[in-house]
């Protein structure tokens, strides 16, 4: 019998996509059967489609991505009787994964219901729950996840076998008869989960077991929990992640419809939001003028937040809910693994007994301008299409850097980003790389034929690419890293393998030039197939190498001497053993040259009084900078530029000069930041206006500061400019623009 075949491909497999077919099916009266394979979904169907391809497209379930619907002619043996959902065939991955998604209304209301799923931690169904962090091989059937140890009883096998309803084949679907259950563990004793409630409010810290891995959790009202918190954890400084209910979060922040959005997406971020209303104890965020909240994401957390720890207002109180996991190390993810770690930092464990299959960090967003600052829980394992002229790429794996690590897969028109894993100098954290790497490479099926690693032989993700692809007789491409980032913001942002040249103000902490100096504040002129470096921030010594990253003082003592301010170095910091440091800068010792801007923001952030002598975590005084210097409205400190040079000695004069009349010292950190945007911005500028750049890009992690990017933008003004949206502009971006250079030279070749 005739009929036709309809391929579906993108993100269709574990989001309830066979029986929204079945349904479309039934409203037409329509025989044949639908299934997941390697590719997608297949769809077969007797006779007349009568709307059904066009319907897939339009009216496609929540958590589905449809690439493509293709239809093609099909002959059926015989007619078939009916429509029907038939099991999975093949073995591979040209589909995607869904990311695991936050509670759908449908199932937080059966949870505060009366049903038999009443306050039920696991309650989950097609449109929501656990999806990537549970799976351990494709297809995405239960028997490869971690739900494979729960056999389900009577009634959720009859809601499962039901096309239906909203749980057919909704893989994780569990109730309190046959599936994961929770409990509070105390000194090794099990009590009921209900009690963590009085734990928190007697202001003691929980380690609570989430999609992805461990949070540490305590009262983030109460100053001596949170003091408690940072003190057990050796954690000084870097801000706190919180959870609370929407109406909770506006009592302690400004929450725009757009970031109230992005609070309610399927994948729950952490969205950083201005503080407002009530303070917080200053403990949660020292020296930041926003918070990062999100909402509860899971059955667990919203039992958590509404039923057993209760606010004055009658909604939950916002808990902190930071990584439970070691100084420098991964996120726990085991039962036991946080006994063994974090019982010197928690006083209870919120434990259930579902396994968690793969460690994923909370994702983290911007609303305005809008960024993903870390791509991980929720997002994963997204993809992004390539761009124009990119059809024929070969299969290729990009290994990222060394902060931030990601790793990127390209094939078949789409490049997989995947999630953050961390600083690789940590042996966990290497782990969990090599892990991750395996992991993609099993779940997508992912051969590749090309490559791509960071220029600096010493980065570990540098050596174990360039191990591989001699062990493997693959080719190596090695990629400058500020190339990289280049070339990634124009890849999520579409730009044709044939669009021209685009200039790139590239602002991070260091990279290694192809002249074997450290580089950090370029200006680029190139596409995905090469680059020329335009301008760039006049070079200087990092005094003592990595510990000029932790120190902020040996940035500006260098800049300071630079500009003949010496003395005020002097002033500005009498314990440092500034002697000594200059000796080490005047002999080259220990102390390479870069135009790091990421050391400049350090540099000006230590004359403001910033943290100067020491950070506490990476980024803390270019944040504090960012925070003191806030919205405010500001004239641009002067620059200099000579045969490409940018030279910030006129900068730091007038500094000296503001803060020498008594100026706000936010007010300088303004001018600072718009001085810094206007002296790039004004070269790009120059670039497209005589026709050598067709767009201006922005990247490197200097772009995460949300003033400096309105400002570069600004000074723009009407010219085009690509930014970061949904990729990191740091490094967790850079394995995309190394795959994708990558693959642009396999197409030249």
């Amino acid at each position: 019998m005739q009929g036709y075949e309809i391929r579906v491909r993108g993100q269709v497999q574990g989001v309830g996509f066979r029986p929204f077919i079945w349904r479309l099916a039934q409203e037409r009266g329509l025989s044949g059967h639908v299934l997941n394979d390697p590719e997608g979904v297949l769809i077969r169907v007797a006779g007349a489609l009568d709307g059904l391809a066009e319907a897939i497209s339009a009216e496609a379930p929540p958590l589905a991505r449809v690439d493509a619907v293709e239809v093609s002619g099909f002959v059926f043996a015989a007619p078939p009787e009916g429509f029907a959902i038939v099991a999975s065939q093949g073995a591979g991955a040209e589909t995607r994964v869904t990311p695991d998604a936050a509670t759908c209304p449908e199932c937080l209301a059966e949870i505060r219901g009366d049903g038999r799923r009443r306050h039920y931690a696991f309650t989950n169904c097609t449109h929501c729950g656990p999806r990537f962090t549970i799976l351990r091989a494709l297809p995405y059937d239960r028997a490869q996840t971690t739900m494979a140890p729960f056999e389900m009883c009577d009634a959720c096998r009859a809601e499962y076998e039901d096309p239906a309803d909203r749980r057919f084949h909704a893989q994780p679907i569990a109730c309190p008869d046959c599936g994961p259950r929770v409990w509070l563990e105390v000194e090794g004793a099990e009590r009921p989960a209900e009690a963590v409630g009085a734990v928190l409010q007697a202001g003691g810290i929980v380690a609570v077991k989430g999609l992805g891995g461990f949070h540490l959790a305590c009262d983030a009202t109460n100053p001596e929990a949170v003091a408690l918190l940072r003190a057990r954890k050796r954690r000084p400084a870097k801000p706190f992640a919180l959870m609370g209910e929407i109406e909770t979060i506006r009592l302690y922040a400004e929450v725009s419809e757009f970031e109230e959005s992005l609070l309610r997406d399927s994948s729950a971020p952490v969205v950083l939001l201005d503080k407002a209303g009530v303070a917080l104890p200053e403990a949660v965020a020292p020296g930041q003028d926003s918070l990062g909240w999100m909402l509860p994401y899971t059955p667990l957390h919203h039992l958590l937040l509404r039923e057993w720890v209760r606010g004055t207002d009658g909604t939950g109180a916002p808990l902190v809910m930071t990584s439970g996991n070691l100084s420098g190390e991964p996120q726990v993810i085991g039962n036991e693994e946080a006994r063994e770690k974090l019982s010197g930092f928690a006083d209870a464990f919120l434990m259930h007994d579902r396994e968690i299959a793969r460690r994923l960090d909370d994702s983290v967003m911007r609303a305005e301008p809008p960024m993903v600052l870390r791509r991980a829980r929720g997002q994963m394992p997204g993809t992004l299409p390539l761009p124009e002229g990119f059809e024929a790429a070969p299969q290729v794996v990009g290994y990222g850097g060394q902060m931030k690590s990601a790793i990127c897969l390209i094939k078949n028109g789409q490049a997989l980003l995947g999630h953050h894993l961390g600083e690789l100098d940590e042996a966990l954290t290497w782990e969990a790389f090599e892990q991750a790497d395996a992991d993609y490479a099993a779940l997508f099926d992912h051969r590749p034929e090309v490559v791509a690693v960071d220029l600096h032989p010493e980065f570990r993700a540098s050596r174990h690419g360039a191990e591989r692809a001699a062990r493997e007789r693959l080719r190596l491409v090695e990629v400058q890293h500020h190339h990289a980032h280049l070339a990634a913001c124009m890849a999520e942002n579409g730009w044709p393998l044939g669009g021209g040249k685009v200039a790139g103000i590239i602002l991070d902490g260091l990279g290694l030039g192809p002249d074997g100096t450290v580089w950090g504040g370029e200006l680029l002129l190139g596409d995905y197939r090469g680059f020329e470096r335009r301008a760039w921030l006049k070079p200087a010594p990092l005094i003592g190498g990595d510990r000029a990253q932790a120190e902020p003082w040996r940035n500006a003592l260098v800049r300071l001497d630079a500009t003949g301010l010496s003395d005020w170095a002097d002033a500005l910091f009498p314990e440092a053993p500034r002697d000594l440091a200059r000796q080490a800068a005047a002999k080259g010792i220990n102390a390479p040259m870069s135009s790091s801007a990421g050391r400049l923001f350090d540099a000006v952030a230590a004359c403001l009084g910033l943290c100067p002598m020491r950070q506490s975590y990476e980024g803390e005084a270019a944040m504090r900078l960012e925070a003191l210097a806030g919205r405010r409205a500001a004239e641009p400190y002067p620059f200099t530029i000579s045969a490409g040079e940018i030279d910030p000695a006129p900068m730091f004069a007038a500094l000296r000069a503001d803060l020498g009349t008594g100026a706000d010292p936010g007010q300088c950190a303004a001018r600072f930041q718009q001085g810094l945007a206007a002296v790039f911005a004004q070269r790009a500028a120059d670039l497209v206006q005589t026709g050598a750049a067709q767009a201006v890009a922005l990247s490197g992690g200097c772009y995460q500061n949300a003033q400096l990017l309105r400002a570069t933008q600004a000074a723009l003004d009407a010219l085009p400019v690509l930014t970061h949206k949904t990729t990191p502009a740091n490094d967790g971006g850079l394995a995309l623009g190394q795959a994708i250079i990558a693959a642009a030279q396999s197409e030249s070749d």
